[in-house]
Order: structure tokens, then sequence, then C-alpha cells
């Protein structure tokens, strides 16, 4: 999935531009290029598909040029996770009904994916022999986070997979806490493994009307008809999450805890978590930085711009050419309303 703007990442996420496609960690490549390495590991690289906003579908072939046109799959509106799932779900159905899928958000950091590899393929194989199983990646979790949702699993001896009780969407500080000294609460990463026999059904179950919205020319996906098809249809959609359409309604849905770190690289502070940390435990991407009495900042510009700062701790700084951001780590929260302050005295082309 890679059709999201990362708003909390502006001024370098812009609408026209997302995070997805950036080189967020400095590595030399972008998210989407890291995300479609690690799946290659596991999948063969023409059965990937890529579940994008129209409006991206050059910056997706320009960054992946090795997959195929029919591989990069438009959405024409944005509509939440649900819809764009069902749409794929239904295109590889129509491929092999008895296959199994992974969804995974194009912009997440996963540090050690052999781990990844491993805990896929013992999800795909629990979905092979449990087609009505949905299941998801969860988390251990560090601390009490309350920019995650957290999931309730039921404790079961000599289990590896677990039967999920309850999803909770970016609890307080206090109960997320609590849900740490409980002891059976995970993060959810936002990482799905299915057969699409087992998603359907869900579909047909839990949102009926959207079921049938995309089913009613079934004889379309994966032919020179889908896209007309996709777009008088798409934009009619109910503009929902997998989470809530599905996920929190199912009886059927399973959690394996994950064996690697994860982050959903969803601000300036969680990429600071995960970069490394040089002198007075500054993080900087890109430039070149003559910090004094400054720690804990973290500041990315263009290629080796220089930046001096003096007397600056716990800092956002970032540069995008077009617009400067210095703001406190402690209002990252902020950023969305900024962003769109500035839409409203500038223009929509600095967002």
């Amino acid at each position: 999935m890679a059709g999201g703007v990362g708003s909390r990442f502006w001024p370098v996420s812009t609408q026209n531009f997302p995070k997805q496609f950036h080189d967020m960690l400095g590595t030399g490549e972008t998210l989407i290029q890291k995300t479609f390495s690690r799946l290659s590991k596991i999948i063969p690289t023409e059965n990937i598909l890529i579940l994008t906003n129209a409006s991206y579908a050059a910056l997706v072939k320009e960054q992946l040029p090795q997959v195929q046109e029919a591989q990069v799959v438009l959405e024409p509106a944005m509509r939440n996770t649900a819809p764009c799932i069902l749409m794929a779900a239904l295109k590889i159905y129509e491929k092999n009904k008895d296959a199994v899928m992974i969804v995974a958000p194009s912009d997440h950091w996963i540090e050690d994916e052999m781990s990844f590899s491993q805990n896929v393929e013992t999800a795909f194989e629990a979905c092979l022999q449990n087609k009505s199983w949905l299941m998801t990646l969860g988390i251990q979790p560090t601390l009490p986070h309350i920019g995650y949702g957290y999931i309730k699993f039921r404790k079961a001896a000599q289990q590896r997979i677990y039967e999920v009780m309850q999803f909770t969407e970016k609890p307080d500080y206090k109960t997320a806490k609590s849900f740490l000294s409980d002891g059976n609460y995970l993060w959810n990463a936002g990482i799905f493994i299915w057969s699409v026999q087992g998603i359907l059904a869900a579909f047909e179950q839990h949102l009926p009307n959207m079921y049938t919205l995309f089913n009613s020319a079934e004889s379309i996906w994966n032919t020179e008809r889908e896209a007309d098809f996709v777009n008088a249809q798409y934009a009619k959609a109910k503009n929902i999450s997998i989470d809530y359409g599905i996920l929190e309604k199912s009886k059927n849905v399973r959690v394996l805890p994950a064996d690697f770190d994860w982050s959903d690289l969803g601000s300036w502070g969680a990429l600071y978590d995960k970069m490394h940390q040089e002198k007075d435990e500054n993080v900087i991407i890109n430039a070149r930085v003559l910090a004094q009495n400054s720690k804990r900042n973290i500041i990315r510009t263009g290629e080796k711009k220089y930046v001096v700062i003096k007397d600056l701790n716990d800092y956002i700084v970032v540069d995008n050419q077009e617009v400067l951001l210095i703001c406190r780590k402690q209002d990252e929260q902020e950023i969305k309303k900024l962003r769109n302050l500035v839409k409203e005295d500038f223009g929509d082309h600095l967002i």
C-alpha cells in the first residue's frame, strides 16, 4: 500500500511527493524501494502489487522500474485501506483462488529482515491450513506508546499464534501503561496475512455493500476493462480502514508476535528514535552540521547543506528548499496543524 500522504513528515513529505517516495533514512533507498526489496525476498517480484493513488503512478514507475504496468494498481480516490485491500484480493483471487497474501504498508522501518521473512512464512503456512484466519503481526511493546494501536490476545501455553480478543486504537498514556503491565498486548503493525478466500468471505460478511460494489463485475479483474470499472466504482466505496471495517468485527483474527524490531515511521520523533545518534545525541540526515551546546535534535536537509545551530535542544529542524520547519520535538503533533495554516496563508503548492 503506497497511497498515503504522510502529512506528519511535512515539509519533506508533501501531497505531490509523499514520504514513501523519499529516502527518509538517508540510506540511498526510498521507503517504497526498501519495502519492495524486503518483500521480494519472500515473494516473486511479478506477484507483488503496488496499490497507490493515481497521482503517484509516475513516481512508482520511476522508483520501481522493474515492475510491470499491470502490477501498479491505481486508486482514483482516497478511501482508506479497506477498498484497496478488497480490490487487491479480488485481483489475486482471479489468478489463484488458493492464494495467500500479505498486506504491507510501503513506509515502515524493519531492521531484522531475516526474522521478518521467517515470521511471514509462518503466517503463510498457518493461513494455508486455516483459510478463515485473518492474521496480523504484533510487535512486542517496549514502552507505553500512545501513537500506536494495541492488540489484546488470549494467553495460551505452548502456542506461537494467539487468538485476538480486542483492538484498541491509540490509548492514553495511563491505559497504555496498564496494557504493558497486563502482558498480553502487542502493538498493531498494520501488516496482515490471510488467504484470499478468507478475506473475501470476511468482506462479504462485514462490508457487504463494498463487496457487492466491487464484485458486481467479477470477470473484469486483470482485464483491459478493469481500469474503467475501477474509475467508475471506486469513489462510491465507503471510506473505512480494514481495522474498523473487518478486523474489529471478525471472530477469526489471530496474531503472531513478531521477532523483529519495527516502527511505522509515523513522525519525526519516531524517525529520531530509529536513527543513529551522533555527538550530543543529535540525528543528522544529509546535512553537514556545526552544533554548539545543542543536543537531541533531528536535522534533515538537502544533500550536504551546511547547518549551524547554537543552544538548541530537542528540536526538529527540517529544510526542503521551499520550506524550513523548526519546532520542538514535544510539539510534533502540531505539525499537521501547521501544515494546514501554511496552506491557508501561502497556498497548496507548499503542502
